[in-house]
């Protein structure tokens, strides 16, 4: 593969409003994940968290798809498949997913939204999982579907899906690996909201827009640190944490601009990560 066409394995957009938009670019694959898109989404991820005019990331996938899990190859390549796995003993966790494993989405200080578009199957199903907030298109499919392939819940699924959905629940879409729809992925709390396909990522952006119009940067990177590292925490810890924290916050002049712009009726304007 040239280097022209490693580099549009992922686009990046910006809003005049300092929103992000990283969408996955191998429609003709149902932008199946591949080391091609692994080194050109994490440039595109590093570049909209190192930008301090970047306030939201959005991820979406081009055409009909989201992500529909690994890049097995074509159609008649069981062959080349096989090979490959043959060997993939002495591979690292980098040589299937790139440098990174997908929960360095929860790290990153800047809200992540995902808009699924399409088919959200098992790394791109785990790679949605790790995104804060998810939207989804109307009939788009979701999937576990790690034990259909005779794999295990990989990449951290196993961490992320109870937390979302509760035992029972992760236990049973895991241990099935059975496909369901939008409207099911909405009543279990896995996406926020299910919208009409065309107004998909127009409702998006409107969201990401309030969010980085209306809330603090440096409130939301606190925030994002607080619900992921608590998640291992006892209820006094991570009390005893937030109250270091609050007290850390007080003197920040988010908070006198957060109050202030609320008394006056007006949008605020809080400074950026970097500024903060």
């Amino acid at each position: 593969m040239s280097a022209a066409d490693a580099d549009d394995a992922v686009l990046y957009e910006v809003t005049p409003s300092g929103v992000a938009i990283v969408t996955l670019n191998r429609p003709d694959r149902l932008n199946a994940w591949g080391p091609d898109m692994a080194g050109p989404f994490y440039a595109a991820i590093d570049r909209a968290e190192q930008d301090p005019a970047i306030k939201v990331i959005v991820m979406t996938g081009r055409g009909r798809a989201f992500c529909a899990g690994a890049h097995l190859g074509a159609p008649g390549s069981a062959g080349r498949v096989g090979e490959s796995l043959e060997s993939a003993g002495g591979k690292s966790v980098a040589d299937l997913v790139g440098e990174r494993p997908p929960h360095f989405v929860t790290e990153l200080r800047k809200p992540v939204i995902a808009a699924i578009n399409g088919p959200c199957v098992g790394i791109g199903f785990t790679q949605a999982l790790m995104c804060d907030v998810r939207f989804a298109a109307a009939g788009a499919k979701f999937g576990a579907v790690f034990a259909r392939r005779g794999l295990i819940a990989e990449f951290g699924v196993s961490w992320i899906l109870p937390r979302l959905v509760g035992w029972g629940v992760a236990l049973d879409l895991l241990l099935s690996g059975r496909t369901f729809l939008a409207d099911e992925a909405a009543r279990l709390g896995l996406v926020k909201e299910v919208v009409p396909p065309e107004d998909l990522l127009g409702r998006v952006l409107e969201y990401a827009e309030d969010i980085a119009g209306y809330c603090s940067p440096t409130a939301m990177a606190v925030i994002k640190r607080q619900a992921y590292g608590d998640a291992t925490r006892d209820v006094v810890t991570a009390t005893a944490d937030a109250e270091a924290l609050m007290w850390e916050a007080l003197p920040r002049t988010d908070v006198l601009e957060g109050i202030v712009s609320f008394l006056q009726k007006r949008p605020p304007q809080f400074p950026s990560l970097t500024d903060a």
